[in-house]
């Protein structure tokens, strides 16, 4: 047995399939996307025409596609400053309860293993202005009803929110996991010494779970960067393009519109993007968040 672990050849057997669908689903695709994207290809005819960067130009004039732009900015944004905080939140609550926390673990998991179809569909319903919840609570203090999906001010905030609500709780879990991980001998040493329960939070616990905050973090900014399904299902990018995400800009013009290399060329630029995100994410933060041993 130990003489066959020596031989090249067996590790080269184990790895070569999982590169060869490396290869065929992840490397061969990137550059047949490349490719299409430097020309004006409508995805069905054998006819293809290069006409260089004349893609990339349209879409970095077109301020339709800087405003998806900014709406993913404002799902990192929302993810990393709102959302990100309270998962850490909640995460310090169900580790602290004594009773039924494999309850808890499991109720706010829930939405996560939920289709997103069946998630937008449900908030499309809690938004509806005649008869939704939001509405009803706010007529409850004399608020006028809001048109939470068709009015442009709210549509992205909805949608921001719906979003959170779904993944929030797979987060959770893997926080709550790196909590109950540190040992107990920590916080029961600091509560011996006067620690009151939010100093062992802040002093104790987070900064002990901050390599997967950073893994969070990162996971959050990679699915803001393809988040399209949600918005397809609420609004399909309206009203009048505010709620449009780099992704459903491309679906728009790859699909509907049958301008396949225009669409590649957006393909490649959400891909750019998240690249030099999770870089500058990579040396500027993450880095700096030591693996704890402890």
């Amino acid at each position: 047995m130990n003489k066959a672990l020596r031989n090249p050849l067996l590790y080269v057997l184990f790895v070569l399939p999982a590169f060869v669908l490396f290869l065929a689903f992840f490397i061969y695709p990137i550059f047949t996307a490349i490719n299409h994207s430097f020309t004006s290809w409508n995805g069905i005819s054998k006819n293809i025409s290069y006409i260089g960067l004349d893609n990339y130009a349209t879409a970095l004039h077109d301020q339709a596609f800087w405003k998806s732009v900014r709406n993913n900015a404002y799902f990192i944004l929302f993810s990393c400053l709102i959302q990100v905080p309270l998962i850490v939140f909640f995460s310090l609550l169900i580790a602290s309860v004594k009773k039924l926390k494999g309850l808890y673990k499991t109720a706010v998991f829930m939405p996560s293993i939920m289709s997103t179809a069946v998630i937008g569909i449900l908030w499309g319903f809690i938004y509806n202005p005649d008869f939704g919840l939001m509405n009803k609570v706010l007529g409850v203090f004399g608020i006028p009803p809001v048109y939470w999906l068709s009015d442009k001010n709210w549509a992205m905030l909805s949608i921001l929110i719906t979003n959170a609500w779904q993944w929030t709780g797979f987060y959770i879990v893997m926080v709550l996991a790196a909590i109950l991980a540190i040992p107990r001998e920590l916080e029961e040493a600091a509560a011996i010494d006067g620690a009151s329960g939010i100093q062992r939070a802040l002093k104790i616990t987070i900064p002990l779970i901050m390599p997967i905050i950073s893994v969070v973090i990162m996971l959050s900014v990679a699915g803001a960067m393809k988040a399209a399904d949600i918005v397809l299902v609420m609004t399909k990018g309206g009203p009048a393009g505010s709620t449009d995400v780099m992704a459903t800009y491309m679906i728009r013009y790859a699909i509907t519109s049958f301008r396949h290399g225009f669409g590649n060329a957006i393909a490649v630029l959400i891909f750019v993007f998240t690249i030099l995100i999770t870089a500058a994410y990579q040396v500027f933060v993450s880095r700096r968040t030591e693996r704890i041993e402890y």
